[in-house]
Parts: C-alpha cells; sequence; structure tokens
C-alpha cells in the first residue's frame, strides 16, 4: 500500500489548488493508499471540499502573520520543527507539496530526510511574486525536490535548467460532479433570460474588472443577458461599486461563492475567464467539459494549452476589453456559433479526464520512490 503526505496551507477556501489535492487524495483513498493530509492552519474551519473518510487530515496551527522580521523569523523555525515531526508522524513513502510558500518550508523541513519530495507549482511563478525573500528562498531551495511539477509548459521557463530536468508536466483533471441546487436562483431560472457566467476568486488577478467593462459595452445590445460572477474576496466593494458606476445594477451579480459549480455552467449560456494571469485555469477546463460555450484571455499560462482557438473556444488578448467585448458581443448574438464550439468544447473530458491525468502522478510517484536513495 503506497503511502502518501500532502502538504498545503489550507483547506477551508476554495480554490484550484485545493480542489486538485482533495480530488487526488480522495482518488488514492478510494484506491485503498494510505493518504495523509497536512495543513498549516488551526483547522477550526472544515475543508471546503469533501474529503473521502479514509484520508487523515491534520490541521498543524502553524500559520498566522508576524509582526516584524524578527518573529517571522521565530515562527517560521517553530513552523519547520512542527512540520518536520508531523512528516515523520506520518511514516510516509512520498511528500507532495502544493504552492510556493509551502513548498519552501517543505523543503527546508525534510532536509536531510531520506524521502522524495515533489513540489507542485500551481500558478506561473513568473507572474506570480511571493516577496523578495521567499522568491530567494524558492530558488535556492526548489533544486533539492526530488520532482517538480508544473502544470503548463509555459511555467517551466521560470525555472534553473537543474530544476527543469527533473520537471514533470501534469495538467489538472477534470472531473464531473452533477449536484442538485437546493434553491433555485430567479436570475438564472427564466428560460427568457441567457446569462454570461465566471467563476473565480474576486481579486485583481481575476480581470473581472475587465469583463465588467466589457460587458458594459455590449450591454445595450443584449439586454436579455446576465453576467453572474460566482466567488468571493478582497475586491467584492470594488466591483460592485464599478458595476454600479458603469450602471449594471440588476444585470451584475455577484452570488458568493460555491461547491457546485458545476450546477452554475449547466445553468449558463456563455463562460469567459478574464484573468491576467493563472496556473492553470480549472474553472475553464469544468466550464468546457460541461458543454458550455468559453472564451478566454491568452494571458499566461494555460488558456492556450486547452482552448484551441475558434475551434473549441476562443483566445482574445490579455487586457484588452475591446477584444474581450468583441468575442462575447459575437457569441451572445449568435446561437449557432456558440452550439459548435459547445460541441467540440466537451472533448477536453477526454483529454483532461482523470484516469489519464491520475496515471501521469502515478507515474510519477513509481519514479520517486524508486530513483530516491540518498537524503533529500
Amino acid at each position: 500500500m503506497t503511502r502518501l503526505t500532502f502538504i498545503v496551507s489550507s483547506l477551508a477556501h476554495p480554490g484550484g489548488a485545493q480542489r486538485v489535492m482533495s480530488i487526488m487524495a480522495n482518488y488514492w483513498a478510494t484506491k485503498g493508499w494510505s493518504i495523509t493530509l497536512l495543513t498549516m492552519d488551526d483547522g477550526s474551519e472544515s475543508p471546503f471540499y469533501d474529503l473521502h473518510p479514509a484520508v487523515k487530515h491534520h490541521a498543524l496551527d502553524i500559520a498566522g502573520e508576524s509582526s516584524n522580521p524578527i518573529e517571522g523569523l521565530i515562527n517560521n523555525l517553530n513552523r519547520l520543527q512542527v512540520l518536520r515531526r508531523a512528516i515523520k508522524e506520518s511514516d510516509v513513502e512520498v511528500v507532495i507539496s502544493f504552492i510556493d510558500q509551502t513548498n519552501v518550508l517543505t523543503l527546508l523541513s525534510t532536509w536531510g530526510m531520506y524521502l522524495p519530495v515533489v513540489i507542485a507549482e500551481r500558478i506561473d511563478p513568473t507572474h506570480y511574486h511571493i516577496g523578495t525573500g521567499w522568491n530567494l528562498l524558492r530558488k535556492w531551495v526548489n533544486p533539492r525536490a526530488s520532482y517538480v511539477v508544473t502544470q503548463t509548459e509555459a511555467a517551466l521557463s521560470y525555472f534553473s535548467e537543474r530544476v527543469r530536468k527533473k520537471a514533470w508536466v501534469i495538467p489538472n483533471p477534470v472531473v464531473l460532479q452533477w449536484k442538485p441546487q437546493k434553491r433555485a436562483i430567479s436570475f438564472i431560472n427564466n428560460k427568457r433570460k441567457k446569462s454570461v457566467l465566471s467563476v473565480g476568486r474576486l481579486s485583481e488577478q481575476k480581470g473581472f474588472d475587465l469583463l465588467l467593462r466589457a460587458f458594459a459595452m455590449v450591454s445595450p445590445r443584449h439586454t436579455s443577458w446576465s453576467l453572474i460572477v460566482w466567488g468571493e474576496g478582497s475586491s467584492r466593494a470594488c466591483l460592485e461599486k464599478l458595476r454600479d458606476d458603469l450602471g449594471l445594477y440588476g444585470r451584475v451579480y455577484f452570488p458568493g461563492k460555491t461547491k457546485h459549480p458545476f450546477e452554475k455552467m449547466r445553468q449558463a449560456d456563455l463562460f469567459v475567464l478574464s484573468s491576467r494571469y493563472e496556473g492553470f485555469p480549472n474553472v475553464l477546463l469544468e466550464a468546457m467539459a460541461c458543454g458550455l460555450p468559453v472564451i478566454s484571455a491568452d494571458c499566461p499560462s494555460g488558456p492556450r494549452e486547452i482552448i484551441r482557438d475558434d475551434v473549441n473556444g476562443i483566445l482574445v488578448p490579455p487586457e484588452n476589453v475591446e477584444g474581450l467585448a468583441y468575442a462575447m458581443d459575437r457569441l451572445m448574438s449568435d446561437e449557432t456559433e456558440r452550439r459548435r464550439l459547445s460541441l467540440r468544447a466537451v472533448e477536453v473530458r477526454e483529454r483532461f479526464g482523470l484516469e489519464t491525468i491520475m496515471e501521469q502522478w502515478e507515474q510519477l510517484i513509481g519514479c520517486a520512490i524508486g530513483n530516491h536513495s540518498t537524503p533529500h
């Protein structure tokens, strides 16, 4: 029985990395593998995504902000000690760590241990900065990883040649989950109305300000359409103000976060990804798997590796409001075109199917176990 330990900062909130880690843990737990999941938070909130009963989740309570550099150093030394002890106690064969700072802490805490460590970078490091100190640490410790996993070929360019030699490119899987919606939402269920959908954290990265401006340009021509953005985040107030300033109150909705994005996607007519940058946009993949026609910013990285432009979706230049509005107007005006793209979009179910992607992960884990004979 293979024994794996996953490490991530928290599972309490929705996110692409958290969702994928939960899918992977559940998949292998179902196969009878021993799965331990370590998080840095205090465990006061339950995981946002459901976990298989056999998955052992331990919240280490070592998260939190530091008020000054000295306190930060002390706190991080404590984190390393607690994390190292937890990894040893998990009796693990392979450690898999997700996301930037957590990857750094995992590599430092396993220093000198005869233990394969796989780190997964979930967003393109070229475009997502974690601070000067953390960036220096990342470049110093990443070569010590047994393997590094990125989701796209483009993300590899950030890493040194030494790291690229041990890198694997494994995209995210798409897992369809049809769950009935408990409470109907009137602005979606009115069949005379149509909706543009987007899903993601309400933050600058996701470019919802660009999407609002593009929708404002096309909304006078498409009075039966609304825009629905599912998600939560620090930019909510700014986005709601922008919506109102653009005269879109009653046309644009921010219903909050959801555990069942597939149900929302099945009720929509068009999906738009407006991000400034991504790691690998799960929601784009999921929307296509649901058969939605999609428009995506051709941002780094991920969309171009999922979409074949004008075949199974539409790519537009990133941060280009006019280009986004043009593509939206084109598809909102043409039901036949939406149907054509929809029929091709579902092909991602095969390319990024769960069994296909998990087979790649299992090959990597086999290499990690078979090749590791020196201390990390």
